[in-house]
């Protein structure tokens, strides 16, 4: 079988602040998604706000705290169960097909996917990914604890250059940050897998209107 490795709480591993806090280990597998700028108008937004905020309170933790140093400070399978949650009814908003949806047209989504595909093996390692109509969801992992930020952002520069060029516009054509998830067991990383196979089918997508990628593990 391909060599999987997950999160090991007892090894080194970093914690990025942006916006969103993102966990980063060496070597270990990791679900991430980004999505268009316009996959998420204002009244959308307030719509998830409010659903996240409910989920800290159900927690005892106060939105408009420190509520991201409060998740921390969860134990391990209760931050990664409500991070889940936060990421799932996400993307069920993302489903529901707001914004232009330009990766629908194949000749666009096909950018992303060869992007992603043109460097696995050498500078990260790539198992599954979707590219839906208005975001993308990928497995992967990444040598160095700081690789995985500058090589999302490296395959989001590049998307957009050329998927701008062929729409004959420019400016931002990603949200800025995204969601990423450290993978901690075979059994949540075949959940994962299920995932992304299922999310075209989820959104009600045609053939055409998606592009789903899932490497052979075998040896």
């Amino acid at each position: 079988m391909h060599e999987l490795r997950f999160f090991d709480r007892e090894a080194e591993y970093a914690v990025v602040e942006r916006h969103l806090p993102h966990w980063v280990q060496a070597g270990v597998m990791c679900f991430l998604t980004y999505r268009t700028e316009d996959s998420f108008p204002e009244p959308v937004l307030q719509r998830w706000l409010s659903e996240r905020d409910s989920l800290l309170k159900q927690h005892g933790i106060d939105p408009a705290g420190d509520w991201r140093g409060a998740v921390r400070r969860l134990p391990l399978p209760v931050r990664s169960g409500l991070q889940w949650k936060f990421t799932e009814r996400f993307d069920q908003f993302l489903d529901e097909g707001h914004g232009a949806c330009v990766l629908k047209r194949p000749e666009l989504s096909q950018i992303v996917a060869d992007n992603l595909r043109h460097l696995d093996g050498r500078d990260y390692s790539l198992t599954d990914f979707v590219v839906m109509p208005n975001h993308v969801h990928v497995l992967a992992s990444f040598r160095a604890e700081t690789d995985m930020l500058p090589r999302v952002e490296a395959w989001k520069r590049y998307q957009a250059r050329l998927i701008n060029a062929v729409l004959n516009q420019s400016g931002r054509f990603w949200q800025v940050d995204g969601f990423d998830h450290l993978v901690s067991s075979p059994e949540q990383f075949e959940h994962y897998r299920g995932y992304i196979a299922v999310n075209p089918r989820h959104a009600n997508l045609r053939g055409g209107e998606f592009v789903h990628y899932s490497k052979p593990l075998e040896a």
